[in-house]
């Protein structure tokens, strides 16, 4: 008998079985798909990474200096030296050495004394020559006079050297010189200074200003310095050698090179797996090298250097670089981040989904209440029916769970970091499965009988009730506390939810209030409908609980998702203008003369049409690092960053910065008493001498010390701190290093030195914004083929294509579909749960004279105060989340820039949605007059 009732319920239940179904094997399928698909997503955030952090350099390398000891072969083999780097990796052991890949093997010479050919410059004294071979150098130049040097020595030549064409102009040599070079001597093994000569096979010119040639300059440009104890200059050069040239030297007896083998992370399938792999390995791999291959050989009697062997070769110990974690600890915070405010959105969706399968439960209960009530009439006791209520739909949710997970693993992209995620599918079907016995339960519980039980039973609820609200409230304080001071997590990502909750229960004792004080009016005024609308809708409050939630719930994530993307579109534009300073910004290590156009705007011309363009407006701006004494205390300041401008050039290029403007009125002034140049300190800075000024003493070899003074006249506020323009140059300087600002006198003053830094900011003249060719081909001109040029037009794409930021808006925009899809759903079974008292009331009315229009007007009266409710409800929560995360919520991460982005709401997001709202609840009403005016007379009187 059993058995043929559960089969007769679950025919009668199939629609909203099959509701159910559908919830639990969306719920499965997701925990299977959506961690697959947020790892590839990380993968390739990642992989962006690390390819732009390889073009400028290798991320992990190993060195060592290839020695001539004692004891060394003749024939050192720098080909088979290099070739040795795939067998250093070993040592990492066999799954972390699979994800390195050699990138090849350089090798540099310390400088030489170049003693011919003489340079014309007769202001020159000496001139030192280093040597590098560099294979990767040949992408990335092009030669006007010869060819690049032969990897093999012919015997008996001199092995070849390629030059820049800046440093063949300042040697004053071409293709086929011969060079003269001397080495210093290795103590106890010859005597005299080993001398080489070497045969310049080319001329180059860089082709292309990349990240490659960052670090690289001598590699063009000669270097400059004063003579120690003269009055001469030392010039320094640099040159590119062949393979072999070490093998040659090392016969002559010239100690051997600094040898680099680099290396490249092969992350082509899960990336943020094999990094994280990798990088265990990594943080003891140069121990684990010079304990492989420095033990028991001893220390060299001449030199007393460690005795390691690669291979056959004798070298020094050896030194791991691995920029590689750095890396990516930084991409795994901000991969936190992105999480953290993920889960926001995973976690509400889930909440909706439970309170879609909460209202069906209830629709499926109220369906079978006469049923019920017969079968308890009969004797049937509470466990029974719970039972019987459990057995029709526990054999749903099993078979919907194995489903929905299958169907999401196939779905789900294979080889990524992401990975199924079982506990959440099973405790969500889990949770469904428990929703049905538990309201089962409370729907067929013996009732109370006694009058004064009953009463007692009403004020118990009533007392429940406040207690339940009570608990609620200060549970979401609490949660809102955790995550203020922890930041979220799997657990506190619910918190939102939990805030939702207490909006609604807040809603649900004011409404009545209002829909009260509504009631008041609606009684003077003459129609009937209005009146009637409030007083139904005033009733049902409490009952609608539920709907509000699941509304308030959805369109808060809604508004919270819409937020979180208008404050990172809007931050990125901001974090791509501090990149680059203005339209563009180059940078170049070393002093460089201000370009022609530095003063004014300066014509350009786009290199790929050779038509005149916009006009380009550049101001220059220089950056040392000085000491600096405190006139009135004394106190020393070892590092402060100095920074030089002329304001009259920044004024040009951003006449709309408040920075510009600051300086141009606090700059402007001539030199004060003592000849005290004016200078904006940052505010540490100006905390440490708040009266007399600063002093500093600089000082070049060969030359007096340049002593300077600086009197403050302004401070930076942390708003001018944060301009645009000063970004080139904060990015160059430590953290926590203060900053002075001083003019044009002071550059003047200031002598050069080699770690100066040059920064050029570029901006349109014209009434539109230069092209990205115009602005780099100026910047080229001006600092030379070397310098780093960015443009802010480029960082903006660069950062809009970022995965993690995609990744993040892919996130709130299906997690919001799907729960305004569940949302729907969860709603229209609430109508249709509530349709029969709804519709009872207007039989009854109809019974009396009510007409169709107003009808109409009362269906649509009676919804319209729950869809208010919710839309203001959960417009508050979306903007009151991310005030509430303050501290936890870091978009700064995703956008750069010097600060946390301003909150920026999406207001047309919110009209849509309050438009969505609306028109869903005059469908609602449009649907349930259709259905009122369909109904008989007969259905009518019953229903009344």
């Amino acid at each position: 008998m059993t058995g043929r009732l559960i089969r007769r319920e679950t025919r009668g239940d199939l629609p909203l079985l099959a509701c159910l179904a559908v919830l639990v094997l969306v719920l499965a399928a997701l925990c299977a798909w959506a961690p697959a698909l947020a790892g590839r997503q990380e993968d390739r955030a990642l992989r962006q990474r690390v390819q732009a952090a390889q073009a400028q350099g290798p991320l992990i390398s190993v060195s060592t200096t290839f020695a001539v000891f004692s004891n060394a072969p003749e024939s050192v083999g720098m080909g088979a030296l290099l070739g040795a780097g795939r067998a250093l990796t070993g040592h990492l052991g066999a799954p972390a050495a699979r994800r390195l890949a050699p990138a090849g093997g350089t090798y540099d010479y310390s400088q030489a004394s170049l003693s011919a050919p003489r340079p014309p410059d007769p202001a020159v004294t000496s001139t030192r020559l280093a040597l590098s071979y560099l294979p990767a150098a040949q992408g990335h130049l092009r030669y006007v006079a010869g060819r690049p040097p032969a990897d093999r020595t012919p015997p008996g030549a001199p092995p070849q050297i390629a030059l820049s064409q800046a440093t063949a102009q300042a040697l004053g040599v071409r293709a086929g010189s011969r060079l003269d070079a001397g080495f210093a001597a290795t103590p106890g093994l010859l005597d005299e200074p080993p001398h080489a000569a070497f045969l310049v096979s080319g001329v180059y010119l860089p082709a292309a200003a990349d990240d490659f040639w960052t670090g690289r300059e001598s590699l063009d440009q000669p270097f400059r310095a004063p003579e120690e104890r003269s009055a001469g200059t030392v010039l320094s050069v640099r040159g590119l050698v062949g393979l072999d040239t070490a093998d040659v030297l090392s016969r002559a007896g010239v100690r051997g090179p600094l040898v680099t083998w680099q290396f490249r992370p092969d992350l082509s399938g899960a990336a943020l797996d094999e990094a994280r792999d990798l990088t265990g390995p990594l943080s003891h791999f140069g121990a684990d090298l010079n304990a492989a291959l420095c033990q028991g050989y001893g220390v060299d009697e001449t030199t007393g250097d460690v005795i390691c062997r690669v291979g056959a070769q004798a070298t020094d110990s050896l030194l791991v670089v691995d920029a590689l974690t750095p890396l990516l600890s930084a991409f795994t915070a901000q991969d936190q981040q992105a999480r953290a405010l993920a889960t926001f959105a995973v976690d509400a969706l889930a909440a909706v989904v439970l309170a879609t399968v909460v209202v069906a439960v209830r629709l499926l209960l109220m369906r079978r209440r006469a049923h019920l009530r017969l079968q308890r009439a009969r004797g049937a006791s509470t466990t029974r029916l719970v039972l019987v209520r459990c057995a029709v739909a526990w054999t749903v949710v099993p078979v919907a769970a194995l489903s929905g997970w299958a169907l999401g693993r196939a779905l789900a992209p294979a080889g990524t970091s992401g990975s199924p995620q079982p506990l959440p599918a099973v405790a969500a079907a889990v949770v469904v499965a428990a929703v049905v016995p538990l309201m089962t339960w409370l729907a067929v519980r013996e009732p109370r009988r006694s009058g004064r039980v009953r009463r007692l039973g009403r004020r118990a609820a009533g007392a429940r009730r406040v207690v339940l609200e009570l608990t609620v409230l200060l549970a979401a304080a609490a949660g809102v506390a955790a995550l203020r001071a922890q930041g979220p997590d799997g657990i506190l990502g619910a918190v939102p939810a939990l805030v939702a909750l207490a909006v609604v229960l807040l809603l649900l004792r004011l409404s009545p209030l209002v829909l009260r004080l509504l009631l008041r009016r609606a009684r003077r005024g003459r129609g009937a409908v209005g009146f009637l609308g409030a007083a139904r809708a005033a009733h049902d409050a409490p009952a609608t609980g539920l709907a509000l939630f699941v509304l308030v719930l959805t369109l808060g994530t809604a508004v919270f998702g819409g937020l979180v993307q208008q404050t990172i579109t809007a931050g990125l534009s901001t974090g791509a203008s501090w990149a680059a300073g203005a339209d563009a910004s180059a940078t170049v290590t070393g002093p460089v003369a201000a370009p022609p156009a530095a003063s004014g705007a300066g014509a350009g011309s786009d290199a790929r049409a050779g038509t005149p363009t916009a006009p380009v407006r550049t101001a220059v701006q220089h950056l040392r690092t000085l000491s600096m004494v405190g006139r009135a205390d004394g106190a020393v300041l070892t590092r402060v960053a100095v920074v030089t401008v002329d304001p009259a050039q920044l004024r040009a290029v951003a006449p709309k910065s408040a920075l510009a403007r600051e300086l141009a009125a606090e700059l402007g002034a001539p030199p004060g008493a003592g000849g005290a140049l004016p200078a904006v300190l940052s505010p540490e800075l100006r905390a440490a001498e708040r009266t007399g000024g600063f002093t500093a003493s600089v000082g070049v070899q060969g030359r007096p010390a340049v002593n300077l003074a600086f009197a403050p006249v302004g401070t930076l506020t942390p708003a001018l701190l944060q301009d645009p323009l000063l970004g080139p140059v904060t990015a160059q300087i430590p953290a926590g290093t203060p900053v002075l600002i001083a003019g044009a006198t002071a550059d003047r003053l200031i002598p050069s030195q080699p770690a100066d830094t040059t920064v050029l900011l570029l901006a349109g003249a014209g009434p539109g914004p230069a092209s990205p060719a115009v602005l780099r081909s100026t910047a080229v001109r001006a600092l030379g083929p070397l310098a780093r040029v960015r443009v802010r037009a480029e960082e903006l794409s660069a950062l809009r294509a970022d995965g993690l930021t995609r990744g993040l808006g892919t996130v709130y925009t299906a997690a919001s579909a799907l729960a305004a899809l569940s949302g729907l759903l969860a709603l229209a079974l609430e109508l249709a749960l509530t349709a029969q008292e709804r519709g009872r009331t207007t039989s009854f009315l109809r019974t009396l004279g009510l007409g169709g229009r107003e009808s109409g007007a009362l269906h649509f009266l009676q919804l319209l105060p729950p869809a208010v409710a919710s839309a203001v409800g959960g417009t508050l929560l979306g903007l009151l989340e991310p005030r509430l995360l303050a501290g936890t919520l870091d978009l700064r991460q995703f956008t750069g820039g010097p600060a946390e982005p301003a909150l920026r709401t999406d207001y047309p997001l919110i009209l849509a949605l309050v438009a969505a709202v609306t028109a869903l609840v005059l469908a609602a009403a449009a649907t349930e007059t259709v259905l009122a005016r369909r109904r008989r007379l007969g259905a009518v009187l019953r229903l009344a």
